[in-house]
């Protein structure tokens, strides 16, 4: 390993693309709307400026015909029965522990994630394991922040001495639990949390995440809405860190290419009755609402419609975007939008993770919950140890400037003959900055069905 991997998180001298990323003032290459390119984070951004015959009469937004979109793999894996036996064995094995919803208003997110989770394990220990010894995975429930679940998993992990973390899925509950992972010299590395204030968090150089910042998402969905002819938003906001911090930079965008916002509603975790943010969002007459919720959209959806408001002025975010077809009478939601980071997950995923789970139907940050897993794995390799500061001094390294690989199996080959390797997984080209954030990330954008289900919509890669 090079020496750039020896100091916890690194600058990134010698890292010449980030490097040049980070110049640009976003840290992003931007897989965005098929609308046009994304908002680099500048102030104004002229070529989206609304047209003023882009929305009708009825303020319907009109956006560009769907056209599909298809998951790609990231590359050739490696064969698990070459991979070379370790020279650096270890008497305790690496244990990993999962911090996922499996209650609370984000348990759609679970299923997927902890099937990501699974799958990259049983292909780590395909492949031999770890420094000589199988991977270990223990899953606990994160619940949400009307809970104290987290809290008592967490408890419970750290007694099992795992040395790393994979979650929570919701910055809420992160924020409630960042302190005392880290805190014990252990690595949390979240696959979903997208609150910007992770970035410059006094962590100890011990919190990392596959999901980029929202001021990715954010920014993305502001300007796919103003291209598709919006000029007036409403939002009707979840009142948490992760709500806030996406509002904001929806309104940054929407502003910045000369559309308003008009109305901005908010809401607790924990309510139940919706009646009046609803009302006073369509009192506004906009063009476009975001919805920006978690499983609450099924109780704000419903009333929404009744005021007349066409399911094509609705757009959605990650907490949200998800399967109704269970929850929603048919036809309620088709043509409403939503984004999710990451690319779209490809057959050959689906299909791997449906041997884990059979029952999933959804697959949103699978990718992301893989892909932290695997590169923790790599990273133990890297360093020679399953310590979990040692672990994550080598994070940085084995996302960047080495050698293209895409598995574990391919990935550890590389680094037991001597390589360097610069990993990319199924939630893109994952390299990190010295905070433990992507410097790359995807944004797909996905429209609902007549079934209600989010389907894949459209996707242009925008390069810096």
């Amino acid at each position: 390993m090079t020496a750039l991997r020896t100091t916890g998180r690194p600058g990134l001298e010698g890292y010449s693309r980030a490097a040049k990323i980070a110049a640009l003032g976003l840290g992003f290459a931007l897989f965005a709307s098929g609308c046009s390119g994304g908002d680099s984070g500048t102030e104004s951004n002229e070529s989206a400026a609304p047209s003023s015959s882009s929305a009708d009469a009825a303020g319907a937004v009109s956006c560009p015909e769907n056209e599909g979109g298809k998951g790609t793999d990231p590359g050739e894996k490696g064969d698990p029965s070459a991979v070379p036996a370790s020279t650096v064995t270890t008497d305790a094995p690496l244990k990993i522990g999962t911090l996922l919803p499996t209650t609370g208003e984000l348990a759609f997110l679970g299923p997927p994630e902890i099937a990501g989770t699974n799958l990259a394990v049983e292909e780590i220990n395909a492949a031999g394991g770890v420094l000589g010894q199988p991977v270990e995975i223990i899953h606990r429930d994160s619940g949400d922040t009307q809970t104290d679940i987290a809290t008592q998993s967490v408890t419970n992990l750290l007694s099992q001495d795992v040395s790393a973390i994979i979650g929570a899925a919701s910055s809420g509950v992160s924020k409630t639990v960042i302190g005392q992972i880290t805190g014990a010299g252990v690595i949390q590395f979240s696959p979903a949390n997208t609150s910007p204030d992770f970035t410059t968090w006094d962590d100890n150089g011990l919190y990392w995440r596959t999901a980029p910042s929202d001021v990715l998402q954010g920014r993305t969905l502001g300007n796919y809405i103003i291209n598709c002819g919006a000029q007036t938003v409403g939002m009707i906001v979840l009142n948490d860190a992760y709500g806030t911090g996406l509002a904001t930079n929806i309104r940054s965008s929407v502003e910045s290419a000369g559309g308003q916002i008009i109305a901005e509603e908010m809401f607790n975790e924990g309510d139940s009755q919706f009646s009046s943010q609803v009302d006073a969002v369509a009192a506004t007459d906009p063009d476009a609402i975001v919805v920006i919720s978690f499983q609450q959209a099924t109780s704000i959806v419903p009333l929404l419609t009744a005021k007349g408001i066409d399911p094509a002025q609705l757009f959605f975010v990650d907490g949200n975007t998800s399967d109704y077809s269970g929850d929603l009478d048919p036809g309620t939601l088709e043509g409403a939008q939503g984004t999710i980071p990451g690319p779209f997950a490809s057959d050959n995923f689906k299909e791997s993770l449906l041997e884990i789970d059979p029952a999933l139907k959804d697959w949103s940050y699978a990718g992301e919950s893989y892909d932290a897993v695997t590169m923790t794995a790599l990273a133990a390799e890297a360093a020679g140890s399953t310590e979990g500061t040692a672990i994550a001094a080598e994070l940085q390294g084995v996302s960047a400037d080495g050698e293209k690989c895409f598995d574990y199996a391919g990935c550890v080959t590389i680094l037991r003959e001597g390589g360097d390797i610069d990993y990319d997984g199924y939630s893109g080209p994952v390299t990190f900055d010295e905070n433990g954030d992507p410097t790359e990330a995807f944004i797909g954008i996905y429209q609902f069905d007549a079934d209600n289900k989010p389907v894949p919509s459209r996707s242009e890669e925008g390069k810096l």
